[in-house]
């Protein structure tokens, strides 16, 4: 079984020069999500959320994380706006807390959040109370997180193969070609 860090930045350079960006983050990029495959592999739901600007992200991963085409078991993935409709009023750590409590009711503690958007957003506010949350952060600094910025003329292009990325590392992951245990 090959070490995630040499399989990502094997399949990163397999990928060509327009995934070289990607390898001088490679380490980040093990490094946390090694740790959210470590979670779906233990049967943790993910809880997805983005800014307002990457709801076209969550949507393309909600259709293809589990898609038709997939030759894997599924992924328990939800989104946050399906589970609390009204998450975009929630402010205030009273609020939050309302909110963590009904999906600990619901997932037990059997879940994690994925976060994909800008770092002071307040949709991050309920990942970022979570040790175990997973980032694709912008604009700030984020300890284990994922870094990229806002005004990269590139973004969209980088979130899209971060996914695809991620699709491979989740499949490896699943059929035990890689080991993610940290």
């Amino acid at each position: 079984m090959q070490d995630f860090a040499q399989w990502s930045l094997d399949t990163i350079r397999e990928e060509g020069s327009s995934f070289s960006w990607l390898e001088e983050q490679r380490f980040d990029w093990a490094t946390t999500t090694s740790q959210a495959l470590e979670q779906i592999l233990n049967g943790k739901t993910i809880i997805l959320i983005t800014d307002r600007n990457r709801k076209w992200l969550e949507t393309y991963i909600l259709c293809l994380i589990n898609g038709e085409r997939q030759e894997r078991p599924l992924i328990p993935i939800i989104s946050i706006d399906s589970m609390y409709k009204h998450y975009n009023g929630v402010s205030g750590s009273e609020m939050i807390n309302v909110v963590e409590d009904m999906i600990s009711l619901s997932h037990k503690q059997d879940y994690f959040f994925w976060y994909i958007g800008k770092g002071d957003d307040k949709r991050a506010d309920i990942a970022k109370r979570k040790d175990n949350s997973y980032f694709w952060i912008f604009d700030e600094d984020y300890l284990n997180a994922f870094n990229l910025r806002s005004y990269d003329k590139s973004l969209d292009i980088k979130l899209l193969q971060l996914y695809r990325l991620f699709d491979a590392s989740l499949n490896s992951a699943m059929f035990g070609e890689v080991d993610v245990n940290s």
